[in-house]
């Protein structure tokens, strides 16, 4: 009685525990990188708008007010890079994690096919 109830234990933990360990850290390793990506990017946008605000203050005359304008082109242009890149990288964050839970899902697939035959 004992040899089974010690290899149902042995089989649920190879079927269901472990996956699912492996599974929340996988998700807790995307979020991560996930909210870091988010918080970098958050970040760097109201720096620049935090530095556009400053540049518009100290316009006082038609001269200043060219290099705001010329500076606001410069600041739009490397914001709308900044999403482009941002936009791939959570792209390529995401591609991974879905990569690597379809991998898992396959394997515990597998495993528990495996475990059913023995």
């Amino acid at each position: 009685m004992n040899n089974a109830t010690d290899k149902t234990k042995q089989q649920f933990e190879s079927v269901f525990v472990s996956p699912m360990r492996s599974y929340t850290l996988s998700a807790l390793d995307y979020y991560d990188q996930l909210f870091s990506a988010q918080l970098d990017a958050a970040r760097a946008y109201s720096d620049m708008a935090i530095s556009q605000a400053r540049t518009w203050l100290d316009v006082k005359d038609a001269d200043s007010f060219k290099k705001a304008m010329e500076s606001q082109q410069k600041t739009a242009s490397e914001f709308m890079e900044r999403v482009k890149g941002d936009t791939e990288k959570v792209t390529s964050i995401s591609q991974s994690f879905a990569e690597e839970s379809q991998k898992q899902a396959e394997e515990t697939t597998k495993n528990a096919v495996a475990k059913a035959k023995q």
